[in-house]
């Protein structure tokens, strides 16, 4: 377990978490149970960073700018990637075999650079319209959104079957399917932010919104399991670049559904 924790810190991150401990091979195929515990990092790195420029009484939107920065960073980009590959193979793949071909080639092409500029306004959006109703707790709703949605996104290895060769694959290894004890870890990571949220609204007497908060989360696992659909009738399964993207359209389903229980509630 602790060689696949450190072989999801080492693959979705950029820092060298190899000098400490140095991962076998075969933990890169079970890493992704994990990825919830790396939103620990690359959410709270975040988080940080915009608490930090919030506090200097700088606007909201260079906050968020610097955070999402800060992020991109961190992961090489590596979700972006994902994203635009995938929003371009969809978009430009007429059959099964053309899509797997454009989300293979390195290249991004224009389907892809919209849909980057598309997300990172979207992004921008509805956090900064989360910032003027939650003043100097947004900080820690880009830290649970993190988390959660890389938890969301871990979970279509275990609704969909790879749909490349091993050989074939960018990253050369095949994730394996999640063992009892990998879930029920990657569940924890990702469950204990959220109850110390619920806990956090107890405790500033905004019991009400604990419920919103649960709701936002389901929408989250809603937009994975769209996605898991969607992925089920074009492709058949998943690739890697199918994985990127469902994190960051889950991380900006979770913000938006935050919105709409802010203005109900």
């Amino acid at each position: 377990m602790i060689d696949d924790m450190f072989a999801a810190l080492t693959f979705f991150t950029r820092l060298p978490w190899w000098r400490i401990h140095r991962v076998p091979a075969d933990s890169f195929k079970r890493l992704v149970a994990y990825w919830p515990l790396t939103g620990w990092i690359t959410g709270g790195v975040m988080a940080g960073v915009f608490w930090l420029i919030a506090t200097a009484d700088l606007p909201f939107i260079f906050g968020l700018i610097c955070a999402l920065a800060a992020r991109l960073l961190l992961t090489g980009a590596l979700h972006e990637d994902g994203l635009a590959d995938f929003i371009d193979g969809f978009g430009g793949g007429r059959t099964r075999e053309r899509t797997l071909a454009i989300m293979k080639d390195s290249h991004i092409g224009t389907y892809g650079v919209l849909s980057l500029i598309v997300y990172v306004a979207l992004w921008l959006c509805t956090a900064t319209i989360l910032a003027d109703y939650m003043e100097g707790y947004l900080f820690f709703v880009l830290f649970l959104g993190d988390i959660w949605a890389k938890w969301c996104a871990s979970q279509v290895i275990n609704l969909l079957p790879y749909v490349r060769r091993e050989d074939e694959c960018k990253i050369r290894a095949v994730y394996d399917p999640m063992s009892t004890a990998s879930l029920t870890a990657g569940l924890l990571f990702a469950f204990v932010p959220l109850m110390a949220g619920s806990a956090w609204l107890f405790w500033e007497g905004f019991e009400f919104l604990i419920g919103g908060l649960w709701v936002t989360a389901a929408a989250s696992v809603g937009t994975m399991l769209l996605l898991v659909w969607y992925m089920r009738h074009r492709l058949g399964g998943y690739t890697g670049d199918c994985c990127g993207a469902t994190f960051l359209l889950c991380e900006l389903s979770f913000l938006f559904m935050l919105n709409i229980v802010w203005m109900f509630f």
